[in-house]
């Protein structure tokens, strides 16, 4: 493979717009281009997470899965960057439903609702999920106008349960209850 970024710098985005992978130029703020930041933003809060996973010893089984999702994540950049390419298959939305199961399963049922805490790396990955609820949004409103595959909407809808899941586990993992809702605190 050669070089695929021999320069990093063009100038020719200096005037407030950007290309995509088709070879047609944008504004740098279309919602394409906003889609794209946020799906970037999000592969970024996982690499945080895995970071501070690895740093802290725990939680090992979940670290190929989640290099599985920085790559998936990658790949939904490169559809919403390329219109109308398709590049997440149904088999990647089935991986993550899977995880889903298979790691509910070994948590207790929830009888209230949960505030992001307990581990740090637990808040890291709610802060993961919230950009992928923001990023399933706004990827929401691009397809309202322009072409996005279902597979990427449904991709990121998986993968914010998916994220909420992995909160729990990692504070179970780390020995930590999660965090409980007080719906009788004073305002």
């Amino acid at each position: 493979m050669g070089n695929r970024l021999s320069k990093i710098y063009t100038r020719t985005g200096d005037n407030g717009t950007t290309g995509l992978g088709d070879g047609t130029r944008v504004d740098k703020d279309s919602l394409r281009v906003e889609a794209m930041g946020d799906v970037d933003e999000l592969n970024a809060v996982i690499g945080l997470l895995i970071t501070e996973l690895l740093a802290v010893q725990a939680s090992a089984h979940l670290l190929p899965l989640l290099t599985e999702i920085q790559h998936d994540l990658f790949n939904l950049g490169g559809e919403i960057c390329i219109p109308n390419y398709v590049m997440i298959a149904d088999a990647r939305v089935d991986v993550l439903e899977h995880a889903i199961d298979h790691l509910n399963d070994s948590l207790e049922p929830l009888k209230e609702f949960i505030l992001p805490g307990g581990t740090k790396s637990a808040a890291y990955c709610h802060l993961a999920r919230t950009v992928c609820r923001r990023a399933e949004r706004l990827l929401i409103k691009l397809s309202r106008d322009e072409a996005v595959t279902s597979i990427s909407l449904k991709y990121l809808n998986r993968l914010s349960d998916l994220l909420f899941v992995l909160c729990r586990i990692i504070n179970k993992d780390a020995g930590i209850s999660d965090v409980l809702w007080n719906n009788k605190a004073k305002t």
